[in-house]
């Protein structure tokens, strides 16, 4: 143990991280998860000496592939410590080396050999009108590749909008019945919605799963309550700001501190379940209402039917 969690500083301080930075990111991971600061020793222990590590197969149906690029842009774990160390992923079509059939027999081998004990991530939404033959990998329908791998995993994780609630591809008038991985094969996920989804919320999900050998309390669309139990707009910083006053002061009159809020440009946030404000994006740097964009809702079911216009007040 200690000689891994050695050689794991060593490699973090190559790439110019401290082992103060890092273990402040684990703090932050354990304050995600709502977990108290005594779990911040064992979160780290998850990825300086990982003891198990849960096999993944990584499935891609209709999306942008915007989740994955989220996920590879993450800089705590880096991507290569999340797939080598703490992950096993058997099949990722982006990442993998392998291609045609031989990524196939892959993916039918990782299957058979992990039956009932790999975590299946699935990215993207699922055509089933027709017998889904409007979106297909190999010779095979999206549909066929899902109803044969998902019922088989020990957990499956929903990422994105397109994999949770069907995303674009389920906006009206939908002619390909796309829908989320629930309503197409039957097995409720872990959600984790977002577009793309905040790939910190996926790294609490597997912390959570490894330190407590279970998935985390959801609310009733399956997301996970440490992430999507709060509406944008309670944890908004412009809203706290403004009903603290610091903003009637500054901008003189209360009038004109009610303009710092996006809502009149169309902001979803009171609507939106996302710890997007906590979170935020690119490695905590910023999130869109703090850009000054108002929230779209892009972790809401059908929010594109149920959202837009994006730019009109709810």
């Amino acid at each position: 143990m200690e000689k891994e969690q050695k050689e794991f500083y060593e490699k973090l301080e190559s790439k110019g991280v401290s082992r103060r930075a890092f273990m402040k990111y684990c703090t932050f991971v354990t304050t995600t998860l709502g977990l108290s600061s005594s779990f911040v020793p064992k979160v780290a222990e998850v990825f300086a000496a990982p003891k198990k590590r849960p096999p993944v197969v990584w499935l891609h149906f209709g999306e942008c592939t915007g989740c994955s690029e989220a996920m590879l842009r993450s800089t705590y774990p880096y991507p290569d410590d999340l797939v080598l160390e703490i992950l096993s992923v058997e099949y990722h079509e982006t990442i993998m080396a392998a291609a045609g059939q031989q990524a196939e027999d892959n993916l039918h081998a990782a299957v058979k050999k992990y039956k009932d004990k790999f975590v299946c991530v699935v990215e993207g939404a699922i055509a089933t009108k027709d017998n889904g033959i409007y979106g297909r990998i190999g010779g095979r329908t999206f549909l066929e590749i899902a109803r044969e791998v998902v019922p088989k995993a020990a957990a499956v994780i929903a990422i994105g909008n397109c994999a949770t609630f069907g995303g674009i591809q389920a906006a009206k008038p939908n002619p390909g019945g796309y829908k989320g991985v629930s309503d197409a094969v039957g097995v409720q996920p872990v959600n984790l919605p977002g577009c793309p989804y905040n790939p910190i919320n996926l790294v609490g999900t597997v912390v959570n799963y490894i330190l407590m050998g279970k998935v985390p309390a959801l609310d009733a669309y399956g997301r996970p309550l440490f992430a999507y139990g709060k509406t944008i707009h309670d944890q908004c910083p412009r809203r706290s700001h403004f009903e603290l006053g610091e903003f009637v002061t500054e901008f003189g009159s209360e009038e004109a501190a009610l303009g710092y809020c996006l809502y009149e440009m169309g902001c979803k946030g009171p609507e939106t379940y996302n710890n997007c404000p906590v979170a935020k994006y690119n490695d905590g740097t910023n999130w869109p209402v703090e850009a000054g964009h108002p929230c779209i809702g892009c972790s809401e079911p059908g929010f594109w039917d149920n959202m837009t216009p994006f730019f009109e007040p709810l």
